[in-house]
């Protein structure tokens, strides 16, 4: 057996592959299962002992030399295809970097932290409550009875009767959480209560979902005087004017008597509003002093506790104070009006700082 001759036909298909596929088949012809080193290694048995002596030593070493070649020429096979690669596809470094995109803060949240940030100072909680609520929180203990003609004022979005025959709801307002409130915490009482409310309306002011931020004073001695203080203190912070003329026009509300609608002065000019200057006027909230009943279906006794709440849109005074034209915008998704009228992540309302950007 003529193993230097052997050694040769097998190496040489493995140093002269021009592609992985053909290293790949110099391999199986060398070391497959029916390789032709292979064949040998499978004839040793048959050998006399002392040709067997002679000739195992001589095989390993070949298998292991070929072993050797192929990973050899397996790794300058590699490298040959990496270098064209490169060739190829070369990266031109002088571009520039994509610019780092970061994320913005929606209008709403912004307003919402704007509007808390002022009645913190101001010594109010923030409260919170469910979304889905029942009856009883959302009309009866705020003083609509089940045949109150002014239920007829929401447009309400109704769940199917449960098995008990109880019928749960979106809520239509956030009045709803001060009710909670009033039942679970002694007074005196001062929260702010933001969240989301539903109704079915969907216009260019109106949508099925908006904002709703509802404030709640209940205290000893309470009276207009303070609702008028708070609300004041309250406009020329958020809209940033050193003094703001405020109007109250006598309105209807079941849960305050008396009620009143909030106009504050304004200016109108080619499509702007100036808050705080100017002879016209915009309505921006409802309020009034608690009424009786709804102390008392609280706990309350009237003639000891008086109290004063409000309520305004967040979406509404969103659009007044930063120029957003159609509320139906806050809800679409769309990034180019986010990247518009969305704020830094790092601009945090702060009084001291100031409101807005």
């Amino acid at each position: 057996m003529d193993i230097q001759k052997l050694e040769t036909e097998l190496t040489g298909p493995i140093e002269s592959a021009a592609s992985m596929a053909a290293l790949e088949d110099a391999r199986i012809a060398a070391l497959g299962k029916k390789g032709r080193l292979t064949e040998l290694m499978r004839s040793l048995g048959k050998m006399d002992p002392a040709e067997r002596q002679q000739v195992a030593p001589e095989l390993n070493r070949l298998k292991n030399e070929i072993t050797a070649a192929i990973e050899t020429r397996r790794a300058e096979l590699k490298r040959a295809e990496m270098e064209a690669r490169l060739a190829t596809e070369a990266v031109d470094v002088t571009l520039p970097v994509r610019p780092e995109e970061t994320g913005r803060i929606h209008p709403v949240s912004q307003v919402v932290d704007e509007i808390t940030e002022i009645f913190a100072d101001l010594g109010f909680a923030v409260a919170e409550g469910p979304d889905i609520e029942d009856d009883f929180h959302n009309f009866t203990a705020l003083n609509f009875p089940p045949a109150h003609p002014a239920r007829e004022m929401h447009d309400t979005f109704f769940f199917h009767p449960d098995e008990a025959g109880e019928r749960k709801l979106l809520r239509t307002h956030t009045s709803s959480v001060q009710i909670r409130w009033m039942e679970n915490n002694p007074p005196p009482h001062r929260i702010v209560v933001p969240g989301r409310t539903y109704r079915s309306d969907s216009d260019m002011t109106h949508t099925p979902m908006f904002h709703q931020i509802e404030g709640l004073v209940i205290d000893r001695n309470v009276h207009m005087g303070h609702l008028k203080g708070v609300l004041e203190a309250f406009c020329e912070a958020f809209f940033e004017v050193d003094e703001v003329q405020m109007r109250f026009r006598p309105s209807f509300f079941p849960f305050t008597e008396p009620s009143a609608e909030v106009d504050i002065g304004c200016a109108f000019d080619e499509g702007q509003i100036r808050i705080g200057e100017g002879d016209d006027w915009l309505e921006i909230l409802g309020c009034g002093m608690v009424h009786p009943n709804v102390l008392r279906f609280c706990g309350l006794d009237p003639d000891e506790w008086q109290g004063f709440a409000w309520g305004m849109g967040i979406d509404r005074i969103a659009m007044l104070k930063y120029g957003i034209p159609d509320l139906r915008a806050f809800f679409e998704a769309d990034l180019r009006w986010l990247k518009h009228y969305g704020f830094m992540p790092f601009d945090v309302p702060a009084l001291g700082g100031g409101l807005s950007r």
